[in-house]
C-alpha cells in the first residue's frame, strides 16, 4: 500500500539526516491540506496531482492526512473526486481510490465567515478523531491574487492551528505577487499583517525544478566552475523561455499582465539570482534567500536601448485583446550587475509567445581563447547550457580536433541528457516537490518578502513606461525567433 513501503522509509530517513544539516524541525501526526479554488483548472492540473503523486511515493501517508477542497462551486465530495480523477493519468487505479478517499469538500464563499466556520469544524473533526495532539494545517491558495487578502483574513480569523495543540499553520500563494511595486508592497502589507513570514510560502515552480535546484550543486560543489564563474571568463550569459504557440483563448487575462510580469520578473528572474549569486554562508534558507536579495540589489536601472519588445501578428485578433494593445508578448533584456564578479557581463533575460520552439535553458557563453593558435572562432566559443525544459540536459561546447589525419577542429559537445543518464529515475514535477517542502518547513525555495521587493524596484520603471506607451512592441511572425532587433541585443 502506499505510504509504506521500504522506499519510503529509506526516503524519510534521508530527509531526517538532511532536517538536522539545515535545522529543520522532524514532524509528524495529524496534517490537513486545504486547497482553496479546487474546483478551478490550477488546482486540478497541477495541486491534486501533485498530492497524489506524494502520497504515492510514500510522503504523505493515509493515516495522517486529510485534503479538504474548498470553493464556491456547489458540489459533493464525490463531484470533486471525479472532476480530480480524470487528471491522475497513468496511475495506479488502486492507489487513486485510495488517494480519492482522502478528499473532502466544502462550499463556501471567499469573503464570509459562514464557509470558513464550516471548513474549520471539518478540519477539526478530523484532528479530534485522529487523537494525534497535533494540529498541522496547510492551506494552498489556487486562487487569484485579488482574493488573496479576503481568503487570508478568513483563514486568520476561522481556521488557525489551536495554540492548545502542537503545530502550524502555513500558507502557499500563487503568483502574480502584484503587477508593480505598490501593488505588491500593498499586498504584502496585508498579508504580513494577517501572518509572520515563516508561515507565508509565495511559489514560483520554476524554483522546484530539477535543473534550477541543481544550479547551486553544480556551481559551489564543482572546482571546475568555480574559478570560471566571473567577469574574467565570461562574455554573456542567456536566461531564455520559449512557447511556440500564442495565448491560446486567454489574451483577454495575459493582456492585463504581459510577457515580462508572467514570466521574466518571476520565472527567469529566479533562475537569474541563482546564476549570478554569491555563496551563501550554508544551505540554511534564509542564508541562500540573503544571498539571491543582495544580487538583486546589485541589479543597475535598467535602459531602454537594451530592451527590445514584440507582440506577434495575429495576437489582436483575440476579440478579449484591445485593438490598441502594446502588451508585448516578447521581450528581450539586458540586466547589468554592478559587483566585483559581474561587472561588464550582460545578463540576457529572453522570453516570447508564438516562437519556432519550445524550451527554457541557461546558456553561459565564455570570451574567446587568447592567442587562438588553431584559428578555430568561426566554429563558436565554449559555453555551457542547462536546458531545464523539455528533456532536462546540461552540456559543454568545445572545440575538439576532428578524427581523421589532418589537424582540422570543430565543435562537440560533453553532454548529459537526464532521459539517458537516468532512466529509471522519475524526476519529480515542481509543484511535488515545493509542496512537500512547505510541509517540511523549508522555504529555501520560496519568495521572501524584500526579494519579492527587490525584484520589483528592477521592472517597476520599464513596466510603467510600456503602459505609458513610450516604449513599443514590434510586431513579429508567429513560428520566428522573434523581432530581428533582438539577435542584436548583447
Amino acid at each position: 500500500m502506499a505510504g509504506t513501503d521500504s522506499s519510503a522509509s529509506s526516503r524519510q530517513s534521508s530527509f531526517n539526516s538532511l532536517a538536522k544539516d539545515l535545522e529543520l524541525p522532524l514532524e509528524q501526526g495529524c496534517l490537513t491540506i486545504v486547497v482553496l479554488g479546487a474546483s478551478g483548472d490550477l488546482a486540478k492540473k497541477k495541486t491534486f496531482p501533485a498530492l497524489y503523486h506524494l502520497f504515492e511515493q510514500g510522503f504523505l501517508q493515509s493515516g495522517e492526512v486529510h485534503i479538504v477542497g474548498y470553493a464556491r462551486t456547489n458540489l459533493s465530495d464525490d463531484g470533486l473526486r471525479g472532476r480530480i480523477r480524470a487528471y491522475l493519468k497513468g496511475a495506479s487505479e488502486e492507489h487513486v481510490s485510495e488517494f480519492l478517499q482522502l478528499i473532502k469538500y466544502v462550499s463556501g464563499s471567499y469573503d464570509s465567515g459562514e464557509g470558513f466556520e464550516k471548513l474549520n469544524k471539518e478540519i477539526s473533526d478530523y484532528e479530534m478523531s485522529n487523537n494525534s495532539g497535533s494540529s498541522r494545517r496547510l492551506f494552498y491558495l489556487a486562487l487569484p491574487p485579488s482574493v488573496y487578502p479576503s481568503v487570508c483574513k478568513m483563514i486568520r480569523t476561522y481556521c488557525m492551528s489551536p495554540t492548545s495543540r502542537f503545530g502550524w499553520t502555513r500558507v502557499i500563494v500563487e503568483k502574480p505577487f502584484g503587477r508593480d511595486l505598490d501593488s505588491a508592497e500593498e499586498l504584502s502589507s496585508q498579508l504580513g499583517e494577517l501572518f509572520e513570514e515563516d508561515q507565508l510560502y509565495r511559489i514560483d515552480h520554476y524554483l522546484g525544478k530539477e535543473l534550477v535546484q541543481n544550479l547551486l550543486v553544480l556551481r559551489f560543489a564543482n572546482r571546475l566552475f568555480l574559478p570560471l564563474w566571473n567577469r574574467d571568463n565570461v562574455d554573456n550569459i542567456q536566461i531564455v523561455f520559449r512557447e511556440d504557440f500564442g495565448t491560446d483563448g486567454r489574451g483577454g487575462y495575459f493582456d492585463q499582465y504581459g510577457i515580462i510580469r508572467d514570466i521574466i520578473q518571476n520565472h527567469l528572474l529566479q533562475v537569474f539570482c541563482l546564476v549570478a549569486m554569491e555563496k551563501p554562508v550554508s544551505l540554511k534558507p534564509e542564508h541562500i534567500r540573503d544571498e539571491k536579495v543582495k544580487v538583486l540589489q546589485s541589479v543597475n536601472p535598467i535602459k531602454d536601448e537594451e530592451v527590445v519588445l514584440g507582440q506577434y501578428q495575429g495576437y489582436k485578433d483575440d476579440p478579449t485583446v484591445p485593438d490598441d494593445s502594446n502588451t508585448p508578448t516578447f521581450a528581450s533584456i539586458v540586466l547589468r550587475v554592478h559587483n566585483e564578479r559581474w561587472e561588464g557581463v550582460p545578463f540576457i533575460l529572453k522570453a516570447g509567445k508564438a516562437l519556432n520552439s519550445r524550451k527554457a535553458e541557461i546558456r553561459v557563453q565564455f570570451k574567446d581563447v587568447p592567442g587562438d593558435i588553431f584559428k578555430c572562432k568561426k566554429q563558436g566559443r565554449n559555453e555551457f547550457v542547462i536546458r531545464l525544459q523539455p528533456s532536462e540536459a546540461m552540456y559543454m561546447k568545445l572545440t575538439v580536433k576532428k578524427p581523421g589525419l589532418e589537424m582540422a577542429t570543430e565543435q562537440s559537445e560533453l553532454d548529459l541528457s537526464y532521459g539517458m543518464r537516468y532512466q529509471d529515475v522519475k524526476i519529480p514535477e515542481a509543484y511535488e516537490r515545493l509542496i512537500l517542502d512547505t510541509i517540511r518547513g523549508d522555504q529555501q525555495h520560496f519568495v521572501r518578502r524584500d526579494e519579492l521587493k527587490a525584484a520589483w524596484q528592477i521592472f517597476t520603471p520599464l513596466l510603467h513606461d510600456i503602459d505609458a506607451g513610450k516604449l513599443k512592441a514590434v510586431s513579429y511572425k508567429p513560428g520566428s525567433r522573434g523581432p530581428k532587433e533582438a539577435d542584436e541585443l548583447s
